[in-house]
C-alpha cells in the first residue's frame, strides 16, 4: 500500500521503489546470516541485563540466583 501511495503522489519513482527494495532485502539477508552464524550465549549469561521490581523472576524455568548447568 506505502508503494501504491508514493507512486500515485509522485513520491518516488518505480526506479527509486526498486532501489529500496534491494537494499531492504540486503539489510534482511545480513540480518539473517548474522542471526544463523552467532553462536548462542552461554547459558550462565542468560539471566544478565534483566531488572524487575519484585524479584525472584523467572527466565525459561530458572532464575538470576540459580547457577545454570548445560544439559548437553
Amino acid at each position: 500500500m506505502l508503494k501504491e501511495c508514493m507512486l500515485s503522489n509522485n513520491m518516488a519513482s518505480v526506479e527509486e521503489i526498486k532501489e529500496i527494495d534491494v537494499e531492504i532485502r540486503k539489510v534482511i539477508a545480513d540480518a539473517a546470516q548474522f542471526a544463523m552464524s552467532d553462536p548462542e550465549p552461554p547459558l550462565d549469561g542468560l539471566c544478565n541485563h534483566i531488572f524487575a521490581n519484585e524479584p525472584p523472576i523467572e527466565v525459561c524455568g530458572t532464575n538470576p540466583w540459580v547457577k545454570l548447568k548445560s544439559v548437553s
